[in-house]
């Protein structure tokens, strides 16, 4: 199937339902599709076609919604660029990529005419905004409003669809390359386990638009003939009143955002009786975390997806029957789920055999979501694929019944007196502290242990702790080894990258600055 499909059969038997909403702006899925139409037909006749990378910088709209149609529809390819990536940042990925267009919007205009300025395979710059055009871009609305529908283009569904950038261990930007059929076949497999289906419900878009969770859950929304909702980026206090005031059905979150919300006061007062469910992903939920949330918001059913994007993004699916504390279904819930239909998982040593239930390795993934490679980067294709199965970096063990547990990333994990400690399993142990709002636990060099375990907490309003309270919250839950050695406490936020993880290299960095190798 092509991208653009599920528009094509939403606008045909769905066609006067609301297909996007964007503040006080709504079109039904035949004015979308018309539109897409049109957009596609304007960029054709200013020389944009099958050859073009096509890439945008701006917030989450409508508009963003269309775009992500309308260059599959003309066989172009999209790159959504990092909002939160530096202007040095966004270069590398524009003259890595060779696109030659950029769509950009007010958030992001003076960045993008420097971008433009400085990028000279740019040729089109396409201005999203609601001001005056500036001097050499085109306008988006005048290019609908004059323009000649046309047909889409179809070519060959293994055909590069887009090009999604992520954080490289070189130091640069590795460019993911997805086909129709990568992301198709991971946003199918979402619609069909998560059975978010129902016609006419509404996804509300809060994750940032160029990453690829929300790509693969809101398409499967698509897909089901969901209404799309968008806010232009999250906010918790946002995020809470448009749930209630748009009468929000589902919506997908990160956890640090699911953190965000439950230290927002409004919240215990929130009309949520339209929300069904909460699916995150992007980085595994602390256990306390995700309890507290079931908790608060006991009406909602959660859902986990497991992924990256050289998986489209999926790997598994934890569903909301395994999001519970007793019965059959409890034990699971720090899983990430069962490897999703069509996804074959495996858990290697380093020298790549299989390894039995229990025992922990790397997770590597395989199926129709397994991306084309990286662009323009051979050597790390061929570390990262090796006969068709994506080395995800991931540390993980599967159970008996064949549930994924990530215990952290290989490069995050800590070796102190020899012992392996996994920093995730040490902050899943911190966050069922009630003081602790949210941590991030590192290794730090020790001439006596190689690395120590060093937890930074951020606490919940008003409270405050001792290290003795948290050595002993943590005797608890983990083994003497894995205890935090050291503790620091944090009142300001946790730096994020703009899918909304925490930059654990950033803050490890002030730890190792005098060391020779950042390794124990």
């Amino acid at each position: 199937m092509y991208f653009y499909q599920a528009l094509q059969r939403n606008a045909t038997i769905f066609s006067n339902n609301i297909g996007t909403s964007f503040g006080d702006r709504e079109r039904t899925w035949k004015e979308v599709e018309q539109r897409v139409a049109k957009l596609a037909g304007a960029l054709v006749k200013h020389g944009v076609g099958q050859e073009n990378h096509v890439a945008i910088l701006a917030m989450n709209s409508d508009q963003y919604f269309e775009y992500y149609n309308a260059i599959p529809w003309i066989g172009g390819v999209v790159v959504p660029l990092n909002i939160r990536w530096s202007i040095k940042e966004n270069i590398y990925s524009l003259e890595n990529s060779q696109s030659s267009v950029l769509f950009v919007d007010d958030a992001f205009l003076d960045m993008g005419k420097e971008l433009a300025k400085q990028c000279e395979k740019i040729q089109v710059v396409i201005y999203m905004g609601d001001g005056e055009t500036p001097a050499g871009m085109l306008n988006y609305e005048q290019l609908i409003e004059h323009a000649e529908a046309i047909a889409p283009v179809e070519n060959n569904y293994n055909n590069l669809a887009g090009i999604f950038y992520t954080g490289g261990t070189t130091g640069f930007p590795k460019g993911v390359m997805l086909s129709h059929t990568n992301l198709w076949s991971s946003s199918i497999v979402v619609t069909a386990e998560m059975g978010l289906n129902v016609a006419g419900e509404r996804y509300l878009h809060a994750a940032p638009m160029f990453h690829l969770a929300d790509v693969g859950v809101s398409y499967a929304m698509v897909i089901g003939g969901l209404s799309q909702v968008f806010i232009p980026y999250f906010e918790a206090t946002s995020v809470i009143e448009t749930i209630e005031h748009k009468q929000i059905n589902h919506v997908l979150l990160v956890p640090t955002m699911v953190t965000m919300m439950l230290a927002t006061p409004t919240l215990d007062n929130a009309n949520f009786s339209s929300l069904k469910h909460i699916i995150y992903g992007a980085s595994p939920m602390p256990e306390g975390t995700l309890i507290t949330a079931m908790e608060k918001m006991s009406s909602v059913k959660f859902i986990q997806a497991y992924g990256q994007s050289e998986l489209s993004p999926v790997i598994s699916i934890l569903p909301a029957e395994y999001h519970v504390l007793e019965g059959p279904n409890a034990g699971k819930l720090r899983s990430a789920g069962r490897p999703a239909y069509c996804v074959r998982v495996e858990i290697r040593d380093e020298n790549g055999t299989v390894l039995p239930a229990g025992k922990v390795g790397e997770i590597v993934a395989s199926g129709p979501n397994t991306m084309l490679g990286y662009w323009n980067n051979s050597d790390q294709t061929t570390a990262t694929l090796i006969d068709g199965w994506v080395m995800t970096g991931d540390a993980g063990y599967m159970d008996e019944d064949g549930f994924i547990f990530l215990v952290d990333r290989l490069k995050d994990m800590i070796v102190t007196g020899g012992e392996n400690v996994f920093s995730a399993e040490v902050e899943n142990a911190l966050s069922h502290h009630p003081a602790i709002q949210e941590s991030v636990v590192l290794g730090i060099p020790s001439k006596q242990w190689g690395e120590s375990v060093h937890a930074i907490l951020r606490l919940n309003e008003g409270q405050k702790v001792t290290d003795e309270e948290i050595f002993s919250h943590c005797r608890e839950y983990i083994a003497g080894y894995k205890i935090p050695q050291s503790i620091e406490i944090r009142t300001e936020a946790f730096p994020i990258t703009g899918a909304g993880k925490i930059m654990k290299n950033e803050l490890r960095e002030p730890y190792w600055a005098n060391e020779i190798r950042a390794i124990n």
